[in-house]
């Protein structure tokens, strides 16, 4: 979006300690912090980048939030993906324009949002009701209306409807019961990826995917890790607290027999 701040988007405010705050837009509401209060409407009008003071003159910076910013400060029941891994799980599985994707396991929507920006359409299995209706709230809030996005409430360990998928996502605890539900949704080429918290779930994973008769090869396992860094004036150096191990990504491409 370009132009002056609406009523009714999202915007993201950074106080001077950087700490950050995501709202929606309301006119006539205000916003309540402990460095006082902000009225909605002093930034409604405002050009993205500016500075807006508060009750208390302290001043904040009103941006538009990037994605990164909307998955960690959105309405959440399960536990999100972290930005570091959503960037690598677009490239692992090379997620793409017109692509069709399955994920199982949606949680709060944090992947699903992330794959249809990339221009992708998505169906999610989801186990938990409360967890689908987060997670479609959370993506028409941050995509709208009418994004190519259908979440249903069923285990994806006893099958899959869809056929001729070019990528399947699967973040839950047991994707080796998937492998053989995958092979035969996928088209030939098609890539299988998950994303396991444990080394020991990954070790089950690649089991079932080296199992006789399974039409799966290239299995690879990967991790990240990010670290940011300080730099002011003299004074560079790694900053003390880094995000370290999220999860482990292992990707799989479809073969033919």
């Amino acid at each position: 979006m370009e132009g002056p701040f609406a009523a009714g988007e999202r915007v993201l405010l950074i106080d001077p300690k950087e700490r950050r705050y995501l709202l929606s837009l309301v006119a006539g509401a205000t916003f309540h912090t402990h460095a006082g209060v902000l009225a909605h409407d002093d930034i409604i009008g405002a050009t993205e980048g500016s500075t807006v003071a508060g009750s208390t003159g302290r001043s904040f910076l009103a941006l538009r939030p990037t994605l990164s910013d909307v998955v960690l400060k959105m309405p959440r029941g399960a536990q999100v993906i972290y930005p570091k891994d959503l960037g690598a799980i677009l490239i692992a599985a090379d997620i793409g324009p017109g692509q069709r994707v399955l994920e199982a396991g949606v949680g709060s929507g944090a992947l699903s949002m992330t794959v249809l920006r990339a221009g992708a359409s998505v169906v999610g299995y989801e186990l938990r009701e409360d967890f689908a209706a987060r997670a479609r709230s959370n993506v028409e809030a941050t995509l709208g209306a009418g994004t190519p996005y259908r979440v249903e409430i069923r285990d994806v360990t006893e099958g899959i409807d869809e056929s001729g998928l070019d990528r399947v996502l699967l973040d839950m605890p047991e994707p080796n019961k998937v492998v053989h539900a995958a092979a035969a949704a996928l088209r030939p080429g098609g890539i299988l990826l998950a994303y396991l918290p444990t080394i020991n779930q990954t070790a089950l994973l690649h089991q079932a995917l080296a199992e006789e008769g399974v039409p799966f090869g290239l299995a690879e396992t990967q991790e990240i890790i990010r670290r940011t860094w300080h730099v002011e004036a003299r004074s560079v150096r790694p900053d003390h607290r880094m995000v370290g191990h999220t999860g482990f990504l292992t990707t799989a491409r479809r073969l033919v027999p």
